[in-house]
């Protein structure tokens, strides 16, 4: 049997284009006639323009890598033909993007997205000159008669549409010059019903401005409230008419509603997604809107001991006068867990530029959220883009935030008690400079059976979803589909390609075990940091069991570590120069000294003040936030800078007093500790 000769790189991704290319123009053909098609129909067009856009975009990627050295036989013109491919590339892309966008306009509008603006609505003025010019040339032009049907057309819905009143479905805010800000119930006196959708209103305090059609509905002022909504679902049906105007069913199912209710919370997400910057399965990050909610999700909330149902002693903070401590407290759940990689995410679009890559981690149910909730940076290399990894082990100058060995402790009884972890992106719009967070997937790790025994400890290798834990069967990327078809060996070969996790549970041993069981019941964390919560939680014990006069006190308590702790765990940097500054502090210390658990405490206390106390509020330390590479760049600088100075000096009180420091004002919050304000209370 002949060997089969190997075909060229090159002749294989021509090959490819011309395949995809009589599906772009099957797909045009298509939907040349989508004004006749349901809306079903529409959407599938729509969904499909996404899939082929991505393999399209996977086709460039791989034209881009190919070199002329690839090829087993030498091609004439080969960076000519490359040229001539990609270019081929480029039109494809640009006729599905023009097709999504049309298409879109007749379904995502519907659900929401805000409707393309026409040139010249961009202030408020203009409106209302626009809205007056109307209102005289309809007056100039009543008595003539109307010589071409259109302007008759229009002239008669312009009539029907004003003083007409409407209900907002969601709130608003102005994007620019022009637009009438509104909230969700207001009733707003639609003046003129523009053909790009975006309409003249009037509010109840007679501000006049543009408004995006999808937020209304038609009020009835003799029902009310009532009324307008069950005419919301009148309104859905019309809304879901063909072109031709024939009515499809009306919408009754979960989703729709969950799509109606989102509306107040509009962003960038559709347009990305329609564009085919992200995979249709890309979402808001719900676990860092619940960070941006409060800190009832940050590990200084759970580090805090907790109350009794009584609110007279405490639950998870006890002492044990034999040993001099504080109680090691056994929980539920309480092992090692170490995040290895992550394999197969998929890559945005070159419109956005990615400013982290990271896993965010938290105890769930089904339902809500247990625990705080933890975020472990990832790296990558840019050969494997879709690729990241994880540095288990921290130690030296390595970023805790970097640490993927993570501790998990829970006193929980749910029996559908897990680990729900979100992979996310922090990103920056190239064109506008919008900043967001995204998910690119979700799973759900289980931790004991049905019959409620814990889950072993090994490596689980977990398949992403899509969309958010609350949405079922949205899969990340629908062009690398789970449900493949065909023989055994193409499944294989499928479920290769599927965005996954890896992760490994680890039982603790007896020293990480003793270690794990002086922290709160619950609560998740780095391991490299443990032992600096360790300290802390053995100093609330001193000083709110042992030295305290009186336990019925509620007196403020003066004491820096535990006013200012709380907001150092808050900073990773700042908790990695905590790290560094003990380690370098404890290389010092003779083996005796070291088994003294006293003296340790006392030498922790020393360096934290030293360290600590004066970096924190130093005015040269710029506030710390997320995902900002020159501002993380620019307090690790002052942060090493001040080390190597305290290094040199007599400590912290030097810094403080030295004329060349400058601090924030004295406030007396960052040395007394109100316990009663930090303490959690018990909700069961």
């Amino acid at each position: 049997m002949l060997a089969r000769r190997p075909r060229n790189p090159l002749q294989a991704l021509q090959r490819r284009t011309q395949e995809l290319k009589l599906q772009v123009d099957g797909l045009l053909s298509e939907s040349q006639l989508k004004e006749a098609l349901e809306a079903s129909k529409r959407r599938d067009i729509y969904q499909r323009c996404i899939q082929l856009k991505q393999a399209i975009d996977e086709n460039k990627d791989a034209l881009q890598k190919l070199n002329k050295a690839d090829e087993p036989a030498p091609i004439g013109n080969y960076n000519q033909k490359k040229e001539d491919e990609h270019s081929l590339l480029d039109k494809l892309t640009h006729q599905l993007q023009e097709l999504a966008v049309s298409i879109s306009r007749e379904n995502i509008t519907e659900i929401g997205a805000l409707p393309e603006r026409e040139e010249g609505d961009n202030s408020a003025e203009e409106a209302e000159e626009e809205d007056d010019d109307e209102e005289e040339e309809s007056e100039d032009t009543g008595d003539e008669e109307e010589t071409e049907e259109e302007e008759k057309q229009e002239h008669e819905s312009q009539q029907q549409a004003t003083g007409k009143e409407y209900i907002a479905i969601g709130d608003f805010t102005a994007q620019q010059a022009g637009d009438l800000t509104f909230k969700k119930g207001e009733i707003l006196l639609v003046i003129e019903k523009k053909p790009d959708g975006w309409w003249i209103a009037k509010n109840t305090k007679g501000n006049k401005g543009l408004i995006p059609r999808t937020y209304l509905e038609p009020y009835n002022k003799e029902e009310g409230q009532d009324s307008s909504e069950e005419g919301s679902e009148e309104d859905t049906e019309v809304g879901d008419q063909t072109a031709e105007g024939a009515a499809v069913k009306q919408r009754t199912d979960s989703h729709w509603n969950a799509v109606r209710k989102a509306i107040s919370e509009i962003n960038t997400i559709d347009v990305l997604t329609t564009m085919g910057a992200i995979p249709s399965g890309f979402r808001p990050s719900m676990l860092f809107q619940l960070l941006e909610e409060g800190n009832q999700f940050q590990a200084s909330y759970f580090l805090q001991p907790e109350l009794t149902p009584s609110q007279l002693a405490f639950r998870d903070l006890m002492w044990d006068a034999k040993a001099g401590t504080i109680k090691s407290i056994p929980s539920r759940v309480s092992f090692i867990l170490t995040l290895w990689s992550c394999k197969m995410i998929p890559l945005p679009g070159t419109s956005i530029q990615v400013l982290s890559r990271h896993v965010s981690l938290c105890l769930f149910d089904g339902n809500k959220v247990l625990s705080n909730i933890h975020t472990v940076r990832a790296t990558w290399q840019p050969k494997k883009p879709k690729t990241w990894t994880f540095s288990p082990q921290v130690t030296g100058i390595l970023p805790c935030l970097l640490d993927g060995d993570c501790f998990i402790r829970s006193n929980s009884s749910s029996p559908d008690l897990g680990i729900l972890f979100e992979l996310g992106i922090s990103y920056i719009r190239n064109s506008t400079g919008e900043r967001g967070e995204l998910s690119c997937g979700w799973v759900f790790l289980k931790l004991f059976d049905a019959s409620g025994i814990p889950i072993p400890a090994k490596t689980y290798e977990l398949f992403l979803n899509g969309g958010t834990p609350y949405e079922k069967g949205v899969e990340v990327d629908p062009s690398v589909s789970r449900k493949a078809h065909g023989n055994v060996f193409h499944q294989m070969m499928m479920m290769r390609r599927q965005p996954q996790l890896l992760v490994k549970l680890r039982s603790s041993n007896r020293r990480s075990g003793n270690l794990l069981s002086l922290l709160p019941e619950t609560l998740i964390g780095s391991m490299c940091s443990i032992h600096l919560l360790i300290f802390y939680r053995q100093i609330l014990g001193d000083v709110l069991l042992k030295d305290r006069m009186s336990m019925q006190s509620a007196d403020l308590i003066s004491n820096t570590v535990l006013a200012t702790f709380p907001k150092l765990l808050e900073q990773p940097d700042m908790m990695d120069a905590l790290r560094s500054s003990w380690a370098e502090k404890e290389s010092t210390l003779k083996r005796s000294e070291k088994r003294d658990k006293e003296f340790l405490k006392a030498m922790f206390l020393l360096v934290y003040h030293n360290c600590m106390v004066p970096l924190l509020h130093s005015t040269l330390l710029p506030p710390y936030r997320w995902a900002e590479e020159e501002t993380e760049a620019a307090r690790w600088k002052v942060i090493t800078d001040f080390l190597k100075q305290n290094q040199d000096g007599e400590g912290g009180l030097q810094a403080l007093l030295s004329p060349h420091g400058v601090h924030e004002p004295f406030d007396i919050s960052e040395q007394t500790y109100d316990f009663l304000g930090e303490l959690r209370k018990n909700t069961a």
